[in-house]
Formats: structure tokens, C-alpha cells, sequence
């Protein structure tokens, strides 16, 4: 009798971690199936300072503003694969094209209203088609539009993530993911100040006058507080992935220098997911993009 008691003991026992096994495992599928993960809210925020310039910055494999154009249709690419997987029911996403400050060529504002989609239970097979043929054509003539304009207008992107981050990226109930294609330096002459060390700003002769060109770059940007002002709080709902970092040459550590500065900002801004990326070719990048965008 004793041993059958104790045998009831412990196939009770067993009952019971299985159920608090089948308990845990419950709570991470829960989190990958919410609304959040499914539908996709997609922004790409374009610098259209002289980093564009194929005179000024030319690269004999492929330009820079090449180099975007096909960054942008990978990104598109991942958006619609994304919308190809769901149920048409299930569908509410969007994604758009921002700039800051606007071009001055008033075609900019038509060409970003096409390229601003949205897709709900109402969309058909023309929908998709029409948006594969817009970010196949316009994101090309808007970059022709301001390299032939030659009025650069600098890259704010500072201010954007003060003033308009919130409101123009991030959806609730929505996976909000912001791709910013730069070469990583930051400047507008309406956006130039310093708070102590810290700046709204960062160029090539800023790292240059700050010494941060030897391997100890790292400790004197910590050591003297060195960095870009915080621009925003609490953007734990967005998702950066910056794309086409392109130092100065001069400087072997001009790359990291840059980056350390973006790594060590959107911290203090709380945002958890990023990617910094140097301005390697599509082709590499391309992977990279439709992997953010999965999620997976």
C-alpha cells in the first residue's frame, strides 16, 4: 500500500510541472501573435543633403543616390511581401516617404503623396501592383529632382525627431519602423546649437576639432559627455534602421566615431531595436532590409 501511495505522489507530481510547462510556453507565442507584429507601419526618412551629390561625392561603382534608390526598393519589396502573407481582412498597413526640411521643388509634395500608401480589407490585387510600379519609378525622380535643383538643403534630422517623430511615425497597435538613408552626418543651419558638449549637430570637422580620431575615441566621448542632444523621450515603440553611413576619409575612425554617436542617442531616446549600416551595396544590404522588416 505504502508503495502505491508513494507512486500516486509522484505521478501527481509529474501532472503538475507538465501543466506549468504547457503555462510558459503559452506566453512567448501570445507575444509574437499580437497585433503589433502583424500589422506594419514603415517610414523612410530620406537625406537630401549634398551627400547625394555624384560631383561632389562620387563613387565610381555605384553613386550614393543609387545606392538609396535601390535601398528604398528593397524596402518596398519587404513591405509587400509582408502584405502578400497576411488575409486581406487582416490587412492595416501602411508605409510613406518623408523629408526634412521639404525640397523646394513643389513636385516633391505630389511625388511623396503617391508614394504614401495604405492598405486595409478594401485592397485589391491593383493596389499592390500600382505601389510595386510607383517605388519603382518616383523615389528615381525625386532624387534627379534635387541633384539637378542644387539647392541641398541639409539633413535635419534632429529636429524631425523632436517635432515630428511621434506624430508622423509611430501607430498604435502597429510594428512602427523607421529607416533613415544618410551618411550619417547631421546638419541644418536653422538646427545648429550645443548644450555643454553635447550638440543638435555632427560633421566632419566637429569630430575633426574634437580630437575623436584615435583609437580612444570611444573614452573621450564618454569621458567629456560628447554626443547629440536629446531630441525626444520614450520612443520605445520605434524601430531605426539607418542605412548608407559614409565617413570622411582622413580618419580611420571616422566611421565609428559616427556611429558611437547614433548608438549612444537613440538610447537616451529609449529606442530599443536599431540597426546602423555603412552605405555598402544593395545587393549586400538587400537581406539585411527584408529581415528587419519580417521581424524575423
Amino acid at each position: 500500500m505504502k508503495k502505491i501511495f508513494y507512486l500516486l505522489i509522484i505521478s501527481a507530481l509529474f501532472i503538475q510541472c507538465g501543466k506549468h510547462k504547457e503555462q510558459v510556453s503559452e506566453n512567448p507565442s501570445s507575444v509574437n501573435n499580437s497585433s503589433n507584429s502583424k500589422n506594419l507601419n514603415i517610414s523612410v526618412l530620406i537625406d537630401l543633403s549634398d551627400r547625394i551629390d555624384p560631383e561632389k561625392n562620387s563613387n565610381p561603382t555605384m553613386e550614393y543616390f543609387q545606392r538609396d534608390i535601390e535601398y528604398i526598393k528593397a524596402i518596398d519589396k519587404g513591405f509587400l511581401d509582408h502584405i502578400k502573407g497576411k488575409k486581406v481582412i487582416q490587412l492595416d498597413d501602411q508605409m510613406q516617404i518623408f523629408f526634412n526640411p521639404e525640397p523646394s521643388d513643389p513636385k516633391m509634395n505630389e511625388l511623396t503623396k503617391e508614394l504614401k500608401v495604405s492598405f486595409d480589407k478594401n485592397t485589391t490585387k491593383d493596389n499592390i501592383s500600382r505601389v510595386e510600379k510607383n517605388y519603382s519609378s518616383l523615389p528615381s525622380q525625386i532624387y534627379q529632382s534635387a541633384i539637378q535643383d542644387k539647392q541641398y538643403v541639409g539633413s535635419d534630422i534632429w529636429e524631425f525627431f523632436k517635432n515630428k517623430v511621434k506624430d508622423y511615425c509611430i501607430k498604435d497597435n502597429h510594428r512602427n519602423v523607421l529607416f533613415i538613408l544618410t551618411d550619417g552626418y547631421i546638419y541644418h543651419k536653422d538646427s545648429k546649437f550645443s548644450e555643454g558638449k553635447k550638440t543638435s549637430y555632427l560633421t566632419p570637422e566637429l569630430v575633426k576639432s574634437l580630437k575623436l580620431t584615435s583609437s580612444d575615441f570611444k573614452t573621450k566621448i564618454q569621458d567629456s559627455s560628447l554626443g547629440f542632444i536629446k531630441a525626444n523621450d520614450d520612443l520605445e515603440n520605434l524601430e531605426v534602421i539607418v542605412l548608407g553611413i559614409n565617413p570622411a576619409k582622413g580618419n580611420p575612425f571616422e566611421g565609428d566615431v559616427i556611429k558611437e554617436y547614433w548608438e549612444n542617442w537613440f538610447k537616451e531616446m529609449k529606442i530599443k531595436n536599431y540597426q546602423i549600416k555603412s552605405a555598402d551595396l544593395p545587393s549586400n544590404l538587400e537581406p539585411i532590409i527584408l529581415k528587419a522588416i519580417s521581424g524575423k
